[in-house]
């Protein structure tokens, strides 16, 4: 209650105030100022400045970004500065800055993706500090409180700053963060490559060695014409696609680095985690197609890495980064008000910010809970002290005969289920195709699989109370195969009853995805599969926050393709960089369900006993 209180006061004080600004044209509010920041190495930062017209000690906060600052030039003020997230920061009287990253569009240097922090003699968490010293040094009535946020790649960048070590970063904002680019997010889940998008991304981010800083990119990035599912299937190798995407720096160090080597290990940026000095706000979608392993397992590595620091955890409903628009509706669900931009704004980030950066600072008076996690099935939040949540129980599903799941163990001395993959012939993981990726395809209805041979499915009784699932989607297959590798797609489905009245039969997906089975023992070392011979295949999706509501079945599907999302195993141990069109085969596929080879979905049951 006190908690209550205190955060109605707040923002009753906050709101007062910028009720009195809304509405007001940024440009009679607030001066822009254009430079170029010297970074410790020479190179040179285009760094813009929105400062507030009045004299009064502001806080600053900043958004370095690999997207670009648009719109460059003195009087052109960005269009979401006059509604939308960013007025938020402008009603407030934040200065706000933007800050073009090293080698990209008005900035000077060489681009380098998720460039390690310690890489060199000038990286991302120098350039952020050198940033603020400068800013401090030059920008009229700052109060000397500094602030990082960002969204998706420019989350990354935001966490650099909170690694920066400059003692004026009081608080950052990581939301959808580039995290581990192997394990999870935009270019591989498990090591296995996420086809669609990274070619899309990888080509559009493309730097040329020989750019000049300028308003513009060249335009690299590579479309995927007539749609999607054509392209990929018509351009079936990865060697194929690395002659379209020359020249890609990037693009080639994946094909260099196949396995979780060393190389990958460095830019994870759960390594950098270590004594974070300001409080951090990680904030991420149940349903980010994008960066849906970030915000989970950067928030793990900091309570581990970092337990002194004032980190706090806000998911909720949202695709990618729709907490910055109107992300209460995905697809055919809406999640009501409380999934909101606004509801986002006034209960988490502008509290978080306001406390650190305009307030007394102090954890012990730290408005926000440590974690705030929505669950989607009965649209509410949850707080909690810790993730896990300590109520939380786990809760394990086994697949059994004639399709069931159950939660008791199988008895059946001899019991499997068998498909044949097949490269040429692959699940699709959506209904229908265009150029591009829907981000609706993360809670799809998922009966437009019901008829393929090569998708097991298995399915609970009604249940007879809800049951909210929370935390990570693990998986144990015990399989065999007639190849010597194979990937392995597992989904979690809620589906709902025949006489809903809204959505009868609906099968909603709740989490998938996607491992290479030649990475069963480890990532950083590939082991063959012996063909005919039993092998257990684990598989860690990113976390869930959903309730299955009373009637509704529990349904789990196992697979091996999930095109074009996945790239094709050709289902040998081979070079997937380098290998042909004919290397790709079949696969005979059989997932044990018996006494002594007992395959298993489980998850973690809020507040039961």
């Amino acid at each position: 209650m006190k908690f209550r209180r205190f955060l109605l006061l707040l923002l009753t004080g906050l709101f007062a105030v910028a009720g009195s600004l809304a509405g007001q044209p940024v440009s009679d509010l607030y001066d822009k100022a254009e430079y170029r920041v010297a970074m410790r190495d020479s190179t040179k930062l285009y760094t813009a400045v929105y400062a507030p017209k009045a004299a009064s000690k502001a806080p600053v906060i900043i958004f370095r970004t690999p997207y670009g600052c648009k719109p460059y030039g003195l009087g052109e003020y960005p269009k979401n500065f006059e509604s939308g997230y960013m007025r938020s920061y402008i009603d407030r009287g934040y200065i706000v800055v933007m800050q073009d990253v090293r080698g990209r569009y008005m900035s000077e240097g060489e681009f380098v993706h998720i460039r390690p922090a310690g890489s060199g003699e000038a990286d991302e968490t120098t350039d952020s500090y050198d940033t603020v010293d400068w800013l401090l040094k030059n920008i009229p009535n700052n109060n000397g409180r500094v602030g990082f946020a960002g969204c998706s790649y420019p989350g990354f960048y935001a966490m650099m700053g909170g690694l920066s070590t400059h003692p004026a970063v009081k608080a950052v904002s990581p939301q959808a963060p580039v995290t581990d680019w192997f394990m999870g997010d935009d270019v591989h889940h498990n090591g296995v490559l996420m086809l669609a998008d990274s070619y899309r991304f990888l080509s559009g981010m493309n730097t040329p060695p020989d750019r000049v800083p300028a308003p513009v990119m060249p335009a690299m990035g590579r479309k995927t014409l007539p749609d999607e599912w054509t392209f990929f299937m018509e351009h079936t190798t990865l060697a194929e696609l690395t002659e379209l995407q020359k020249t890609n720096e990037f693009w080639e160090d994946l094909s260099a680095h196949p396995d979780y080597d060393g190389w990958w290990q460095e830019r994870d940026l759960r390594r950098a985690c270590h004594r974070v000095r300001p409080a951090v706000l990680v904030v991420g979608g149940l349903f980010d197609a994008e960066d849906g392993f970030g915000p989970w397992n950067l928030y793990r590595a900091l309570a581990r890495q970092s337990p002194a620091t004032a980190s706090h955890l806000v998911v909720g409903p949202w695709a990618h980064g729709a907490w910055l628009s109107d992300g209460r509706k995905l697809g055919p669900f809406d999640f009501g008000e409380q999934a909101s931009r606004e509801y986002y704004m006034e209960h988490f980030e502008v509290p978080f910010f306001d406390h650190y950066l305009k307030g007394s600072g102090e954890p012990e008076t730290d408005p926000l809970p440590s974690v705030a996690v929505f669950t989607s099935g009965d649209c509410r939040w949850h707080t909690f002290e810790r993730w896990m949540p300590r109520s939380a129980r786990k809760l394990t599903f086994y697949l059994a005969d004639s399709g069931q799941l159950r939660t008791d163990r199988p008895t059946t001395k001899s019991s499997s289920s068998s498909y044949v993959s097949d490269p040429a012939d692959p699940v699709p993981y959506i209904e229908s195709f265009c150029e591009r990726r829907p981000k609706e395809y993360m809670v799809a209805d998922q009966r437009f699989l019901s008829q393929r041979a090569d998708v097991l499915t298995f399915v609970s009784e009604p249940l007879a109370e809800d049951m909210t699932f929370v935390g990570p989607v693990e998986a144990e297959l015990e399989v065999a195969l007639s190849t010597t590798d194979a990937d392995f797609v597992v989904k979690l489905i809620d589906v709902f009853p025949g006489d809903d009245p809204a959505m009868p039969e609906y099968r909603m997906l709740v989490r998938g995805d996607v491992t290479r089975g030649r990475y069963r023992q480890s990532f950083s070392r590939p082991e063959a599969f012996k063909p005919g011979v039993p092998a257990r295949v684990p598989i860690r999706m990113p976390d869930i926050a959903h309730t299955f509501r009373a009637g509704h079945r529990v349904m789990v599907q196992v697979q091996s393709t999930w095109f074009p999302l996945a790239e094709r195993n050709p289902q040998q141990m081979i070079d997937l960089w380098s290998c042909k069109a004919s290397d790709f085969v079949t696969s005979r596929i059989s997932v044990y369900h018996q006494r002594s080879n007992a395959s298993s979905v489980s998850v973690w049951r809020l507040g039961a006993e």
